[in-house]
């Protein structure tokens, strides 16, 4: 009688283990039923705050690509403005700045910048004695400016490539009139105070476009075989991460010539990483991080200036396809591919539900051309946006998956939140959140980024790893899995390689190693041998 109760036992456990497997399992991975993942951020894609060391050599460095100024004449203590945003004249007539008054800088080197107004003209001079104005919708010589700065400080000249100086005479024109060739800097006409409004854009165009050609290719080559190495593959690996999600540029699908200002290299980067995956069992999901012409606007989709050009372009959304096609093609049948995101964080204030709809139906296709298994994933807008609007779109019949992306920070809802607030939000509104989304017939559920930081100021060890536990609890329950952001960062609570060793993130036994550990367990009173024998 004893003998069959152990038996039936057994055979309970045994079933409740495969059932388990089989309802939570991500098709493709072994060993783990879901993904428990790490963004290789701040690698193949650049991000200065993850690593700002990388643009300490450039000359001007406050002047990259994207950064905002405001120009002020010291002898009338008026701003430059572009009336009505541009598309008409200049004038230096302003006691106060506003969005009229400032101007993305677009570098052509470390002294020559274009201006760019509001509403996306180029400031002109058709030559010496001329007036600028705002009217130019892409650049050329006369949109191109010297700047000279007073040992770096924020006095500034500006001429044109002729030589002749800028100035303020009157507030009605900006004219390329100053008479002689050294103004001084001295209060004079031709003299301004340079304001920088923002600095804040540090990706792949300031970099490459900042160092130039040469010597960005010897910095980015040096960053990228070093940042992320064989020996991560084998920490992840250790410490029981069976899944990189892996930022790429769109400039990927070009190497080794990508168009300028981007480097090649990326492309043997990210095969390296497949070898080492595949070393390491560990799974890849390519991330398309950066589209052509930007889907956000942000120094991680490689803007020149903060502007979102790619949904407006068709000719952007069909190069964007083909490089899902190119990365399919190379990809599909590599025993280390798990999947293949279309679109990182495509922003909702710029990005309509109808295009981002049509261009996830399209890349799903593409990627089915090539694997009729490999996971096709797709990001929630960032913004204002319901992940269920994505639930709701036909996109595609099977292994499908919906990135969204969870932290407790950028927004003000946030600001004042205690750790114990932070706690309670992540069991209620997140758990709530993918309880409503799961569904045997939906799109599987991934939590494709999440950190273990928040906006507490004096949050102890303890709750830092409360606060990590909540996230790992629920995010666990995800159907997909999660992907922690990132693997390493110079903001240590960033950094998935820190927290680990710091014990500030602890993740246990693996959801599958955990039942079959509790199998083993419970089994030992009995029949410990015949289980380590059937299992």
């Amino acid at each position: 009688m004893e003998l069959l109760f152990q038996k039936w036992v057994i055979a309970f456990l045994l079933s409740c283990w495969l059932m388990f497997s089989i309802a939570f399992s991500v098709e493709g991975l072994r060993g783990d039923a879901k993904v428990r993942g790490v963004n290789l951020g701040g690698w193949l894609v650049v991000e200065g705050w993850i690593k700002p060391s990388l643009f300490d050599g450039i000359p001007n460095g406050d002047m990259l690509d994207g950064t905002e100024v405001q120009l002020k004449s010291v002898t009338l203590q008026k701003y430059v403005s572009a009336e009505n945003g541009g598309g008409g004249n200049v004038t230096v007539d302003r006691d106060v700045p506003s969005s009229w008054e400032t101007f993305r800088l677009w570098r052509v080197s470390a002294t020559e910048f274009q201006l760019r107004s509001l509403q996306g003209q180029f400031l002109s001079c058709d030559g010496a004695g001329s007036s600028v104005s705002a009217t130019a919708e892409s650049p050329s010589n006369k949109e191109t400016f010297y700047l000279k700065r007073l040992n770096n400080s924020s006095r500034v000249h500006i001429n044109i490539q002729s030589g002749t100086y800028l100035q303020a005479a009157n507030e009605s024109y900006l004219t390329a009139d100053y008479p002689g060739t050294t103004p001084g800097w001295d209060d004079n006409a031709a003299t301004f105070e340079m304001i920088i409004v923002s600095n804040n854009l540090h990706g792949d165009f300031q970099l490459a476009n900042g160092y130039g050609h040469a010597k960005a290719k010897e910095v980015l080559a040096r960053h990228r075989n070093s940042f992320v190495t064989v020996q991560d593959f084998y920490f992840l690996n250790r410490h029981g991460i069976n899944t990189v999600r892996i930022p790429v540029g769109w400039w990927i699908a070009f190497d080794p010539n990508p168009p300028a200002p981007f480097i090649g290299g990326t492309l043997d980067a990210l095969d390296n990483a497949f070898s080492w995956a595949l070393a390491f069992d560990i799974k890849c999901i390519i991330d398309l991080h950066a589209a052509p012409g930007s889907q956000n606007g942000m120094e991680h989709s490689a803007s020149r200036d903060g502007s979102i050009d790619w949904p407006t372009s068709q000719d952007y959304i069909s190069k964007t396809l083909d490089v899902i096609d190119f990365l399919a093609s190379r990809y599909s049948k590599h025993p280390a591919l798990l999947g293949i995101e279309l679109l990182n964080e495509p922003s909702a204030a710029a990005v309509s539900l109808d295009v981002l709809v049509s261009y996830y139906q399209q890349g799903y296709q593409v990627v089915r051309k090539y694997s009729p298994m490999t996971y096709a994933i797709m990001c929630q807008r960032i913004g204002n946006t319901d992940p269920i609007e994505l639930f709701q779109a036909n996109i595609g019949f099977a292994n499908i998956v919906v990135d969204l992306h969870y932290y407790n920070l950028f927004d003000t809802f946030f600001a004042n939140m205690s750790s114990a607030d932070n706690i309670e939000y992540i069991y209620k509104s997140r758990e709530s959140q993918l309880q409503q989304l799961s569904s045997a017939n939906d799109p599987l559920v991934f939590i494709g980024e999440w950190v273990n930081e928040w906006n507490v100021t004096d949050g102890s060890q303890q709750d830092y790893q409360n606060f990590g536990r909540a996230q790992l609890d629920v995010y666990s329950t995800a159907s997909f899995g999660w992907a922690y952001w990132t693997l390493k960062n110079d903001r240590k609570h960033w950094d998935f390689e820190w927290n680990i060793r710091s014990k500030y993130l602890q993740l246990g036994d693996s959801p599958r190693s955990g039942v079959f550990n509790a199998v083993l367990f419970l089994g030992s009173a009995w029949s410990c041998s015949f289980l380590h024998y059937v299992l």
